[in-house]
């Protein structure tokens, strides 16, 4: 559990690369909107293996910009929170989303306002906040997220897959999601005692020992 807790993300970065082929392969065997939320998944495994390995900042960026926090490398984000974030609630909502495909369009739309929120996070907030002109996982959100969210909700109304109540349903929980799922959570599980230390490189240049 203590591997798949620090490294995850690597898993991230795995189930990317081979999502992509999945994909390829059985593209012609799911339908266009199934298939947008498989690409989605994919897109989310992008997304978190730029953020945790491949700029591998965002923790740090995190605690420092966001929250000022003099322990930035446990606090508040720590890394059992991380993973609860990103494969607990993450992993599953995607993967449900895309599993379930037409019979939970609700849930599609869900998921897409988190990948929203990380967009508007990504390219605005955290730039601002931090006075930087890129952060770990905005490249993620510019390339994949804006293009997958705008189809998204072409196709459920070109295709008349949407109804009033599935945005009733998921535009709320998506809110939720975002809101109590990531932002609370992590003021939630903060703790300064933690034992759940992120390493050197997943902090900012100047907060490495």
């Amino acid at each position: 559990m203590r591997w798949f807790r620090n490294h995850w993300y690597d898993l991230a970065g795995v189930l990317a690369i081979t999502g992509s082929a999945a994909v390829f392969i059985y593209r012609n065997q799911v339908s266009h909107y199934q298939l947008l939320m498989w690409i989605s998944l994919v897109t989310l495994f992008f997304h978190q293996w730029e953020e945790y390995r491949i700029a591998s900042t965002f923790p740090g960026m995190v605690n420092k910009v966001m929250y000022h926090s003099k322990m930035p490398d446990r606090f508040p984000l720590n890394t059992r929170t991380a993973f609860i974030i990103n494969v607990c609630i993450g992993w599953t909502a995607y993967f449900l989303a895309a599993l379930l495909a037409e019979k939970a369009v609700w849930l599609g739309i869900a998921t897409m306002i988190v990948s929203i929120g990380n967009i508007i996070a990504h390219t605005g907030v955290f730039n601002v906040k931090g006075k930087t002109l890129y952060n770990a996982g905005m490249v993620t959100c510019l390339l994949l997220f804006i293009p997958c969210t705008s189809y998204f909700f072409y196709i459920i109304h070109s295709s008349h897959l949407v109804h009033l109540t599935d945005y009733l349903i998921g535009v709320p929980l998506g809110v939720i999601i975002n809101i109590v799922g990531i932002v609370k959570l992590i003021s939630w599980l903060g703790d300064k005692e933690t034992e759940f230390v992120f390493s050197n490189r997943h902090l900012l240049p100047g907060d490495r020992k």
